[in-house]
């Protein structure tokens, strides 16, 4: 049996999921998740140093066949019911800093939001936060 992710685990396993949901991590989106991680108070106390294994675990997790769903079911076990809606917001974040959202990134959120069974209300305000941090003049 393989050993449970932390929540700092999970939140990070979310994020490159996303990220890589269109096959591709752009250098954005990297950066994007390093700065969420290196400022928010939800991961204080997560060594940094950590993040590219991680990245790796994560991409070894999207290889095999049910590796998302698994991946999705051991995050949401993670993580207690108060960080959904975070995990949800810091996802959303890694796709709105390209300011694209390909289809691919669009329904992994949605697979997370019906993972988490989040209001959709709360979901619509989070996505439309992003919308107007991310927009241009």
């Amino acid at each position: 049996m393989p050993k449970p992710f932390s929540p700092h685990e999970a939140l990070i396993h979310l994020m490159v999921t996303v990220s890589m949901a269109d096959r591709r991590m752009t250098e954005k989106e990297v950066a994007e998740i390093g700065l969420l991680v290196g400022t928010l108070p939800v991961f204080e106390d997560f060594d940094r140093a950590r993040l590219p294994a991680l990245a790796d675990e994560t991409a070894n997790f999207l290889e095999a066949d049910d590796g998302l769903d698994r991946l999705l079911q051991r995050a949401k076990a993670a993580l207690p019911d108060k960080l959904y809606e975070t995990a949800y917001a810091l996802c959303v974040e890694v796709v709105a800093v390209d300011r694209v959202a390909d289809q691919e990134e669009l329904r992994f959120l949605e697979m997370l939001r019906d993972a988490f069974d989040l209001d959709p209300l709360i979901s619509a305000a989070i996505e439309r936060s992003a919308r107007v941090r991310y927009r241009k003049m």
